[in-house]
């Protein structure tokens, strides 16, 4: 049974983000140009931020801040910022412009805020103060979220790569060439990587090498859905109608 719902914005209120949820709250963004956040119990507004543009970037919440990116819907209209905000009140912390418009979902790890930009590079930033720690371009832009594992930054781009980055400092650990964009995001389990490219395929890489270890073939590419790994198990699903279940591991 339904416990609550609530209605964001007028026409254009889609909302594309994942909610996140932390000390009874659900965050989630809407193409309405706000982020919510609701009381979990009775979907209650306890407030909302509006930005200039629409928000189809998940929130990740740490420690006292909500952080989320967000796009500009129109020429003309220009909003090309990551945001921080106070997860109890919505009173912007900090928020750091970037060059194009912020897709990808923020991961925060070890006091840095990694994401993706359209604008080609894949940021790190200091969680507190939105301060730049240090970016890496790609050759296309970023729409895949990033993993960070073992001091490791693991993200896709639309350039077919997947990109292993060092987290301190944005080194190039590794690179691998998809045959199609990596739009998704990836998971990231006991040393392998498994992502979906527009290539019809889901690959598994090693995630200290970037070596392939297998890739599985399926009808039509996921454009929007990312892996995940339980039970020794990959989930992801297709565009063709299904979700697919595969084995994972190495061979």
């Amino acid at each position: 049974d339904s416990l609550w719902r609530y209605e964001t914005g007028d026409y254009r209120g889609y909302v594309f983000t994942s909610p996140a949820i932390a000390g009874g709250v659900v965050y989630a963004g809407s193409n309405d140009y706000y982020l919510y956040a609701l009381d979990s119990l009775n979907g209650g507004l306890i407030w909302r931020y509006q930005t200039d543009g629409v928000v189809r970037s998940s929130p990740a919440v740490a420690g006292d801040l909500v952080y989320f990116g967000s796009a500009s819907p129109y020429v003309g209209s220009v909003d090309y910022f990551l945001y921080a905000l106070d997860r109890l009140t919505g009173e912007l912390a900090w928020r750091y412009e970037m060059d194009d418009a912020v897709y990808s979902s923020p991961a925060v790890v070890g006091g840095v805020v990694y994401v993706g930009s359209l604008d080609h590079h894949v940021y790190a930033l200091n969680a507190s103060t939105g301060g730049l720690v240090w970016r890496y371009e790609t050759d296309q832009p970023v729409r895949s979220s990033p993993a960070v594992v073992d001091g490791v930054v693991y993200v896709g781009s639309t350039d077919n790569y997947v990109y292993a980055l060092d987290a301190s400092t944005g080194g190039l650990r590794w690179r691998y060439h998809t045959g199609g964009i990596m739009d998704t995001s990836l998971a990231v389990t006991d040393g392998v990587v498994y992502g979906g490219t527009g290539d019809n395929h889901v690959y598994a890489l090693d995630a200290f090498t970037g070596d392939v270890l297998w890739q599985y073939p399926i009808a039509r590419w996921m454009d929007y859905s990312s892996p995940a790994v339980a039970g020794g198990v990959v989930y992801v699903g297709s565009n063709d109608g299904y979700v697919y279940a595969i084995r994972a591991g190495r061979p």
